[in-house]
């Protein structure tokens, strides 16, 4: 009973870690990714506003 306490506990603390990582990832990587357009276009423009044409390169 012991052994399958101790995974049980390994189970969760994994799924604890993937759901952080997870939480990580969709609250950062939108941000990441607009710094890198900006850097290539040369602008601090979002993603949005380069679709949208409101922020374009030469402006």
């Amino acid at each position: 009973m012991k052994e399958a306490t101790g995974e049980l506990n390994m189970t969760l603390v994994t799924v604890l870690a993937v759901g952080a990582i997870l939480v990580f990832v969709t609250a950062f990587v939108p941000q990441i990714l607009n710094k890198i357009q900006g850097s290539w276009t040369g602008e601090e423009c979002t993603a949005e506003q380069v679709r949208n044409g409101q922020c374009t390169e030469g402006k």
